[in-house]
């Protein structure tokens, strides 16, 4: 398409959906439509020590297990820096007005109530994940034998990207969090830098909202951040804007079926599929 000269004048792709339950306060269904994207890469961490026998041991955080996991606990820690901001910001000033009287008034109110509320949604995996780049700690290699001390300990760290973050600062947070020159810090792979992010403030986002509320009358529809990555980050050269949207419904339980054991979607839920994605194209085309 860039090659043939193409721009296009939005992209909808997979992405947040129709939440029933999963904001605590609200008791009507949110449709979250995805400005953006988080980035991602994964961290190699390696911390190297003179291999020997388990019977004469190091001091305390001078083996190569020792050193890596003081590194890997400093950094479970310290949250890499974040806040309220971005399509994260925006999601919260839309839902805002329909929340009970107390959350409504301290989100309504940030310039004074912003760090109390930071800290309180830094308690909830999923609104933590909104506010900040995440830590994930996946992959731990060390040792081959239950007497011998291993020589090299690897710890892999996967990071998902803010936007207004990158791959380059977060590396640079990273070391400067483990403060250690003996742990080796690198990018396993290339990663992917977040998306750009795009305006609900726009003809493109109406045309989405609308064909949203048309399909789930029910729900309240407000701009989100998609914590995963998709492929619409590839089409940012050619379009205008891109969107993340998936019109099915998820309750908590939901939530944990992405990647999961028995991922899957109702019957019922195919059928509103089918008449948001008709209803899109049609209104589209005309």
């Amino acid at each position: 398409l860039k090659q043939r000269g193409v721009k296009l004048a939005w992209v909808l792709d997979e992405g947040l959906a129709v939440t029933e339950g999963v904001m605590p306060g609200l008791k009507q269904p949110v449709a979250l439509i995805g400005l953006a994207e988080k980035g991602s890469v994964s961290l190699e961490l390696t911390a190297k020590a003179a291999p020997g026998h388990s019977s004469m041991p190091p001091g305390p955080g001078e083996g190569a297990i020792g050193r890596l996991a003081q590194a890997l606990a400093r950094l479970d820690k310290q949250p890499l820096p974040g806040g309220i901001q971005g399509a994260a910001a925006e999601m919260f000033a839309s839902v805002a007005p329909e929340l009970p009287f107390g959350q409504r008034l301290a989100l309504s109110n940030l310039w004074l109530t912003q760090p109390l509320v930071e800290r309180l949604l830094s308690k909830s995996a999923a609104t933590n994940a909104m506010m900040r780049t995440t830590t994930a700690m996946t992959i731990l290699n060390s040792g081959v034998k239950e007497n011998v001390l291993p020589g090299v300990a690897k710890a892999v760290v996967n990071f998902r990207i803010l936007p207004g973050d990158t791959i380059e600062s977060v590396q640079a947070e990273v070391t400067r969090i483990v403060a250690d020159d003996r742990i080796e810090v690198k990018p396993l792979g290339p990663g992917f830098n977040p998306s750009r992010l795009a305006t609900s403030n726009s003809e493109a986002f109406r045309f989405v909202e609308r064909t949203v509320r048309e399909v789930f009358p029910d729900a309240l529809v407000a701009p989100g951040l998609m914590l995963a990555a998709s492929d619409a980050r590839h089409f940012d050269g050619i379009s205008e804007a891109s969107f993340r949207f998936m019109p099915i419904r998820f309750n908590s339980e939901d939530l944990k079926r992405p990647h999961g054991t028995d991922e899957r979607i109702g019957v019922d839920q195919l059928a509103d599929m089918v008449r948001f994605y008709h209803r899109l194209l049609t209104q589209a085309a005309q």
